[in-house]
């Protein structure tokens, strides 16, 4: 484990840097934006350092072992500094373990005779915080959706309106509380403070979603190594969180076990080579692959590029199915008309986005952290869309209900509420509604 009282030539003294962690199942990626990074001319961010090494630790949606975690993150961070000759201290973990989801939190007040004011925004907030009971679950975001005054919902600024009662659509995602505490026990072996977790199909959306796309509806599906999840957005507000422990490793699971290769050979067909859609000649096309284990005799196998084609597609096809019918089920699916945006490492396997476009039946593309337009090309793919979508939620949001040290130290019910309502929560509430509506 590296020190963490590392300080870089020439930066003592200096504004502290934000730092974007991207824990994954094949990756750990570290981006850091210093102060002047945000460009808020065209609302985009420029990464002074970034560094990504294979991860270990990290497998089916969850930590298994802390210690190769804790080494990856340190490899992971140490390069990143290096690059944006800064020292990071904290950061803001973006992931997808920890089986996050999300849940409504629906509450009314009652209204006096003036109109609504940022008073009645705090006390529909505070009401709706003391009503999130969560057992062994983590809240890491609690986002107003939207407002109602006397059943009239879809109100993104209720202020000044009059009415007998006020509604509040609060939408809170979780992650398991011992994954949490895992994280926070692997970030205190790298010697980091934990600033904040963010959902990773959030992050992804922040850095590849166009304006239309959160306000008109989309399905931001984030296409990981051992997990794959997904963010609906629509008027401009999240609307919900899911996600399955089933990724891109579990193509490359299948492929190995189909063509009785070793993983490592399995992976580089699946890069090389796979496809999950039809594609001329594959039947004629012979691949080559080691057989399993240590025998430097054993012969290699050969196999048509149409076999490995039938073992990618079913896979890739019910996993997106799945997606689709969590989405249905949880009354979120796309509304008419709404598209479906790509992003995530296993997205890029050819054939996907075709396929995508079958399972959804809507327009799909593959996305890019494109409001991060200075990236390097190394980093610049749709696997890096998370790391660079929390630099973007530190400079422009969304601002949310609760803090992320608030969140952290789980000061989120009732109890907190009370003391916050005389002033930090109505300016937190005015706050948010300045730089959201």
């Amino acid at each position: 484990m590296r020190p963490r009282k590392l300080e870089l030539e020439g930066t003592a003294g200096r504004a502290p840097v934000t730092a974007a962690l991207d824990l994954g199942q094949s990756k750990v990626a570290c981006f850091i934006m210093k102060p002047e990074g945000a460009r808020h001319a065209d609302r985009t961010v420029r990464v002074a350092g970034f560094g990504h090494v294979q991860s270990r630790g990290v497998q089916g949606g969850a930590l298994i072992n802390m210690e190769e975690a804790a080494q990856a993150v340190c490899r992971a961070v140490e390069r990143a500094e290096r690059a944006a000759a800064s020292p990071v201290s904290g950061v803001v973990v973006t992931t997808s373990i920890g089986q996050m989801r999300s849940r409504r939190v629906q509450t009314r007040v009652s209204l006096g005779a003036n109109p609504v004011g940022d008073a009645d925004l705090a006390r529909a907030i505070a009401l709706a915080l003391d009503e999130i009971r969560m057992p062994d679950r983590r809240p890491i975001h609690v986002m107003p959706v939207a407002w109602s005054v006397d059943g009239a919902r879809g109100l993104r600024d209720p202020r000044n309106m009059k009415g007998r009662t006020l509604g509040l659509d609060l939408l809170v995602v979780s992650m398991a509380e011992a994954t949490f505490a895992a994280l926070s026990h692997c970030m205190e072996l790298a010697h980091l403070d934990l600033q904040g977790v963010v959902a990773a199909p959030l992050a992804s959306s922040l850095a590849a979603l166009e304006e239309d796309e959160m306000d008109l509806g989309c399905v931001c599906i984030d296409m990981g190594a051992g997990v794959t999840s997904a963010a609906v957005w629509g008027g401009r507000s999240l609307l919900h969180v899911d996600g399955l422990n089933v990724g891109g490793d579990h193509v490359t699971a299948d492929v190995a076990r189909g063509l009785s290769t070793s993983r490592a050979g399995a992976e580089r067909l699946k890069t090389l080579h796979g496809s999950a859609m039809a594609s001329a000649n594959e039947d004629r096309e012979m691949l080559e692959a080691p057989q399993r284990g240590e025998d430097p005799d054993a012969a290699t196998v050969h196999v048509p590029r149409a076999m490995l084609k039938t073992v990618i597609a079913p896979r890739v096809e019910e996993t997106l199915e799945l997606i689709r019918d969590r989405l249905k089920a949880a009354g979120v699916g796309p509304e008419p008309g709404a598209g479906v945006v790509l992003t995530g490492g296993a997205s890029q396997l050819n054939g996907v986005r075709e396929l995508a476009l079958r399972v959804f039946d809507r327009p799909v593309r593959l996305a890019r952290p494109f409001r991060a337009p200075h990236l390097a090309d190394a980093a610049s793919g749709p696997a890096f869309c998370a790391a660079a979508g929390v630099l973007l939620r530190a400079a422009y949001g969304p601002r949310e209900s609760v803090s992320a040290r608030k969140l952290m130290a789980r000061q989120i019910g009732a109890g907190d509420a009370p003391r916050a309502q005389a002033g930090g929560l109505t300016a937190r509430v005015a706050g948010w509604l300045r730089d959201n509506l």
